[in-house]
């Protein structure tokens, strides 16, 4: 029979990852009401980031895995930023089928618009947080992802 308790650390990262879930639940509205008179949710935001961020058009599939999602939500989302008119498909030389992704005019200006209104929104939350404590959580939750993706490949 397998035993099913958890150490005193797995019992503190329970407690973390269930933190991490209702932080994220709080994030995904406060940028949903943030951005939602510029034709944006919190998830199409995040997505015009991934794209904006990229050094180069890239292909759904690899906006997915720098994003941490899975490639159907991703195609989903771009779907409707193309529908928008905020995001284009642009044909890849190295790829028939996959095609890349770009911001188009009215795409930059959403995002542009979005990261305007972040700013001092995050800077009014940031006040009273420690850089020091900031810097050790950043850590942390980088190196929880870090074991994740190397245990799941």
């Amino acid at each position: 029979m397998t035993d099913h308790k958890r150490s005193t650390v797995g019992v503190m990262l329970t407690d973390l990852v269930l933190e991490i879930f209702r932080l994220n639940g709080r994030l995904l509205a406060a940028g949903d009401q943030l951005v939602a008179d510029i034709e944006l949710t919190s998830a199409r935001w995040q997505v015009l980031g991934a794209i904006h961020l990229a050094e180069e058009p890239q292909t759904v599939s690899w906006l997915a895995r720098s994003m941490g999602l899975t490639r159907q939500a991703v195609q989903r989302l771009v779907n409707e930023l193309e529908a928008g008119g905020l995001a284009a498909f642009k044909t890849n030389p190295a790829h028939r089928r996959a095609q890349l992704v770009t911001l188009t005019q009215k795409g930059r200006a959403a995002y542009a618009a979005a990261e305007r209104r972040q700013a001092p929104w995050i800077n009014s939350l940031a006040k009273g947080f420690d850089r020091t404590d900031l810097a050790a959580a950043l850590g942390l939750l980088n190196a929880i992802r870090g074991k994740l993706e190397r245990d799941g490949e």
